[in-house]
């Protein structure tokens, strides 16, 4: 896909958000580094633009439907079209640091909805919010960062009542989403990027940022005939 200009990346200053951000400048595409501080936002679109990438920055906050709404504004009023979102914003919630786990018998209910506040509401808010721009595309892409820990076949890592069942709620959306735009020409998909070592997870991965990246950056630039309202990773097809 060719004709892609403008690809906006959530929670992209840092981590995989950056590393989706960077690919996908490298291959030609404008981007724009979403991220909650204004600063850590323009200093990553600098890192970018000194590699030779058209990047750009945008304040947003997943979970305010403020500024979710003050970002669409701007980019509608600076680029007025949206070809690629990567909802990639996330965040774990609190977790056991010896076992790297979150207990359901006994989680935090607070703690649930922030998660999912941040999860999957702001994929919601962020996705509804850029809609219209991304209609006047001619191959619009939706990329969500979901996570195998969200299967329910393969049930991953520790027990993670929290974050997991969160992801396996993005799953679900991301369905419903595909099925709503089934006869459009937005195509939306969730990808896993593996266990990858950033701040995120206390650098514990296995798997760099680019290589994390590596499938969102796919999705993102799917032909017209790509599939729609699928879970992938670098194998493939994720069951869930």
């Amino acid at each position: 896909m060719t004709t892609a200009t403008t690809a906006l990346v959530t929670g992209a200053n840092k981590g995989i958000g950056f590393a989706i951000a960077e690919s996908l400048g490298r291959l030609g595409l404008r981007v724009v580094v979403g991220a909650r501080n204004e600063t850590a936002g323009s200093d990553a679109a600098a890192r970018l633009a000194a590699e030779g990438i058209d990047a750009t920055s945008v304040r947003i906050d997943v979970s305010s439907d403020e500024s979710v709404a003050a970002a669409a504004r701007e980019l509608e009023e600076r680029f007025g079209t949206l070809d690629v979102l990567v909802n990639n914003a996330g965040i774990s919630g609190p977790f056991d640091p010896v076992t790297w786990g979150q207990d359901p018998t006994t989680m935090d209910l607070d703690d649930l909805r922030t998660v999912v506040d941040t999860n999957v509401y702001g994929v919601i808010r962020v996705t509804n919010a850029m809609l219209p721009m991304l209609r006047r595309s001619e191959h619009p892409r939706i990329v969500n960062t979901s996570s195998s820990m969200g299967s329910l076949e393969r049930q991953p890592g520790p027990v993670m009542g929290v974050y997991s069942s969160s992801k396996t709620f993005l799953n679900g959306i991301t369905v419903q989403y595909a099925r709503a735009f089934q006869d459009t020409p937005v195509i939306v998909n969730a990808a896993c990027p593996g266990l990858v070592a950033t701040d995120f997870n206390g650098f514990a991965g296995d798997r760099s940022p680019e290589q994390g990246a590596a499938t969102a950056v796919r999705l993102a630039t799917l032909p017209d005939d790509g599939p729609r309202g699928g879970f992938f990773d670098d194998g493939g097809v994720v069951p869930w």
